[in-house]
């Protein structure tokens, strides 16, 4: 193992003022519980591995690799949790905040296209945690599907139909039409 290591447990803030001009490799294996969501959208299963270089370049920093790990997500049809193994690539340049806040506020500052790509650290230091989340939700389907021919849930008892069959009645009428309906019989 070379280059920038922590000790297990170690809070996972990238020191910059530690990094020389040039690069530095990256290589850690994090638990799940110290990557963990702060919201319920998916949950971390594996260990989070994340192996990449630094390039820093004055205040510049640019963090490339790839992260790896196994997320598990409820379907959006039927509920059921289900695993989405995660292999991304990333590629982000870093800012200090002090050269944004040196030209505008965040509020007054318009967002332009060579921003997009832009990520901003602070006191030296990047949050690897942050970034491997962000590579998480990005790596999230829109609409998660343990299958694409899932069946969901039936909306009059709540049976998932991947697992059972139910006899309930599922014609909906627009109750709006009613009336359209009424006219029609009489």
């Amino acid at each position: 193992l070379s280059g920038l290591t922590w000790p297990a447990g170690a809070v996972m803030l990238l020191d910059l003022s530690r990094i020389r001009a040039g690069a530095e490799h990256i290589e850690r294996r994090f638990p799940p519980s110290e990557v963990a969501a702060r919201d319920e959208e998916f949950r971390i299963t594996s260990p989070v591995n994340f192996v990449g270089e630094v390039h820093k370049d004055g205040h510049k920093a640019r963090l490339t690799g790839r992260v790896t790990a196994t997320l598990e997500c409820d379907c959006s049809r039927c509920l059921e949790p289900y695993s989405i193994p995660v292999d991304a690539e990333l590629d982000l340049l870093f800012l200090p905040v002090a050269d944004v806040a040196t030209q505008a506020t965040e509020e007054e500052r318009a967002v332009e296209e060579d921003d997009l790509g832009v990520s901003y650290y602070k006191d030296e230091t990047i949050d690897l945690g942050e970034v491997v989340r962000e590579q998480f939700y990005l790596a999230l389907p829109m609409k998660p599907l343990c299958q694409e021919t899932c069946m969901g849930l039936c909306p009059v008892c709540g049976a998932n139909r991947n697992r059972e069959t139910c006899a309930c009645e599922t014609t909906w009428v627009d109750p709006r039409l009613e009336a359209l309906k009424a006219l029609k019989k009489g």
